[in-house]
């Protein structure tokens, strides 16, 4: 079993044009017909990487303060699906440097979840405000997202 990833932005983005921030290069951009598109990328990053459009979004997970809620209207995620034969410490960074390129090409409010249950970070407003001090700190990347 693996371990999943979302990062959700708000908005009523083109699939194509997330996908094009997330993974600049076009022999990694994940293909297919929007509204999903998907690439496997497990032997050269350890996951593969599906990107959807959808409407009247939900997110409940678990916060550093308890359950935290959010309802985009329109929104794209990115999904990461961590290859469970992968060095975990190797696919994450890569993950994140992704989540890093995205939230830095674009103003959107969004999430990053793991497993569907627990908040990793938000940024609503333009403030970014990461979760779970100890899952980044377990990664070696305690001081992404900061500053």
């Amino acid at each position: 079993m693996g371990i999943d990833y979302r990062l959700t932005l708000a908005g009523d983005l083109p699939v194509e044009q997330v996908a094009q921030r997330a993974l600049p290069d076009p022999a990694e951009r994940p293909a297919g017909t929007p509204p999903l598109l998907g690439v496997d990328l497990d032997a050269g990053r350890g996951f593969a990487v599906s990107v959807r459009a959808g409407r009247d979004g939900y997110v409940e997970v678990t916060a550093d303060h308890g359950e935290w809620l959010w309802k985009p209207k329109q929104y794209v995620s990115l999904a990461f699906h961590m290859d469970k034969q992968a060095d975990p410490v190797w696919a994450v960074g890569g993950m994140l440097t992704i989540v890093h390129r995205v939230l830095h090409t674009g103003p959107e409010d969004a999430t990053l979840v793991v497993n569907g249950d627990w908040l990793l970070l938000h940024r609503a407003g333009g403030t970014l405000v990461r979760h779970r001090a100890s899952w980044w700190d377990n990664y070696g990347v305690g001081d992404m997202f900061t500053g």
